[in-house]
């Protein structure tokens, strides 16, 4: 292959949406992902999973504490971790710094193949909210609870065996780059835009 091509190669590789990104890559993006608003964010996308691998984006939802976000299927996904082995009720509701969701998947069309629901410019690191710090997300309050969330073996297929390790590990998962579980405290609406603020 000549230089031209080389070069071209390159070009199509650095703008394929799909493409996994680097151990590299992701270290490169730890400073603008830690720059994110502790107190005040906003909320940049709203999803739900109606089925399992199914998603739908949404500008506005109703949070409530029988299904996380209402029409998502968090109600009926048991858990290995629960007591009951039923929905974990420590994971009503996930939150993903926006910035993190853009260093590892990419454009924020692909965010939803993550399958949080909630993506926000907003700092959600161990050392900003601990277990029990309540937030407003819209008209609702939500609390970050101490069950981990971690990358997955479909997470590696999105988004590659990097990304997995880098989420799960060091500064990512300090970060909390792979999100935050939440548990519903006061039901209310959420819209795209909307503030997310510690309480």
């Amino acid at each position: 292959m000549n230089a031209t091509a080389d070069a071209t190669a390159a070009e199509t590789a650095n703008s394929d949406p799909a493409r996994h990104r680097s151990t590299a890559e992701l270290t490169a993006a730890l400073g603008h992902i830690r720059e994110a608003p502790a107190d005040n964010g906003t909320i940049e996308l709203i999803v739900r999973r109606p089925a399992e691998d199914a998603r739908e984006v949404l500008d506005a939802a109703e949070i409530n504490e029988a299904e996380g976000v209402a029409g998502d299927t968090w109600n009926q996904r048991g858990s290995s971790t629960a007591p009951d082995g039923g929905p974990h009720p420590d994971a009503q509701l996930t939150i993903m710094n926006a910035r993190a969701a853009a260093a590892v998947i990419g454009p924020v069309e692909r965010w939803p193949l993550a399958g949080d629901q909630i993506y926000a410019d907003f700092d959600i690191s161990h050392e900003t909210l601990a277990p029990g710090t309540r937030l407003s997300v819209g008209q609702a309050v939500v609390e970050v609870t101490a069950k981990p969330h971690r990358g997955c073996a479909k997470y590696a297929a999105r988004f590659g065996r990097d990304a997995l390790r880098f989420v799960n590990t060091g500064e990512g998962q300090a970060l909390r780059m792979r999100g935050v579980n939440c548990r519903v405290i006061q039901p209310g609406t959420v819209r795209v835009g909307d503030s997310i603020t510690r309480l």
